[in-house]
C-alpha cells in the first residue's frame, strides 16, 4: 500500500463509487477527474479517494470536496474536469452544488429532498 505525503494538498475530492453512482457513470467521472489532475500537474494539490455510497443516490454521481465540505451532484466527466480547474482557482462549480457547509450542511435550491435519519441509527 502507498502512503501519500499530503502536506501540499489543498483539496480532497471524495468520488462516490457506490451502486447508484456507478450506474450513472462514476467510473468515467473518477477517470476524468484523475486525468485532469495529472494533465494540470496538480497531483500534489488535489488528492482523490473513491468511496462507497455517500447516501445521496438521487444526486448520483456525487463528488465531495474537502476541506470546504461542498457536495456536488449529477457529475459527468466534463463537469469533473471542470471541478478540478475550479478547485485550483479556489472557486466552486456552482451549478452542481447540492450541499455546502457553514457549521451545518445547507441544501442548495436544486437539492433533491432526502429522508431524515432516525435517531440513534448507526451505519
Amino acid at each position: 500500500m502507498t502512503t501519500w505525503n499530503l502536506e501540499q494538498t489543498q483539496c480532497h475530492l471524495l468520488i462516490c463509487n457506490g451502486g447508484s453512482c456507478m450506474k450513472r457513470g462514476a467510473e468515467k467521472v473518477t477517470q476524468a477527474i484523475n486525468d485532469e489532475i495529472a494533465r494540470l500537474g496538480a497531483d500534489k494539490l488535489i488528492h482523490t479517494t473513491r468511496t462507497r455510497c455517500n447516501g445521496r443516490c438521487a444526486d448520483a454521481c456525487v463528488v465531495i470536496a474537502y476541506p470546504d465540505g461542498v457536495w456536488y451532484g449529477d457529475m459527468t466527466p466534463k463537469s469533473g474536469r471542470k471541478l478540478v480547474r475550479k478547485q485550483l482557482q479556489g472557486k466552486r462549480l456552482k451549478k452542481r452544488i447540492i450541499y455546502s457547509y457553514k457549521g451545518t450542511f445547507i441544501a442548495a435550491k436544486q437539492t433533491r429532498k432526502g429522508k431524515s435519519k432516525k435517531d440513534g441509527l448507526l451505519f
